[in-house]
C-alpha cells in the first residue's frame, strides 16, 4: 500500500542501460522494463525504481545517496559482485549492526551490500 510520505521510488543513472541490465541481472536476479531507449524499470530488486541515460554517475565521493542491499551470505554476494563485472571499492567491514561492502557497476555508480552480524 502506498503512503504519503513514504520512499516509493529511486531513479539511478545509467551510462550504459544494457550492461545495467546484463550486470544486475546476473548479480542479483533482477529483471527489467524497457521504457524506450533511455530508461529501464527495475523489477525483483525490493523497491520499485529504474534507471535513466546519464554520463553520470552515483558515488558517495561525489556526494550521492548510497542504495544498500542486503544479504544472508555476503562473502557469496561479494563474489557473485566481483564475477558478474563489478569492481569492490570497500571490502568487507564491520559497522554496528553488522557487516558490508561496496561495489561500483559496471557503469561506475556505487552500491553496497549488507549482511546480519553473524552471516
Amino acid at each position: 500500500m502506498k503512503e504519503t510520505g513514504k520512499i516509493n521510488y529511486v531513479e539511478i543513472p545509467s551510462r550504459d542501460l544494457e550492461v545495467t541490465k546484463r550486470f544486475f541481472g546476473d548479480a542479483f536476479g533482477w529483471s527489467f522494463v524497457d521504457y524506450g531507449p533511455e530508461y529501464i524499470a527495475i523489477e525483483n530488486a525490493g523497491l520499485d525504481g529504474g534507471f535513466f541515460k546519464s554520463d553520470k554517475v552515483a558515488t558517495t565521493d561525489n556526494g550521492s545517496v548510497l542504495v544498500v542491499l542486503f544479504s544472508t551470505n555476503l562473502e557469496a554476494s561479494l563474489e557473485t559482485v566481483e564475477l558478474s563485472g563489478g569492481k569492490i571499492v570497500k571490502d568487507i567491514f564491520s559497522f554496528p549492526g553488522g557487516r558490508r561492502f561496496h561495489f561500483t557497476d559496471p557503469n561506475g555508480n556505487e552500491y553496497a551490500v549488507w549482511s546480519e552480524p553473524n552471516a
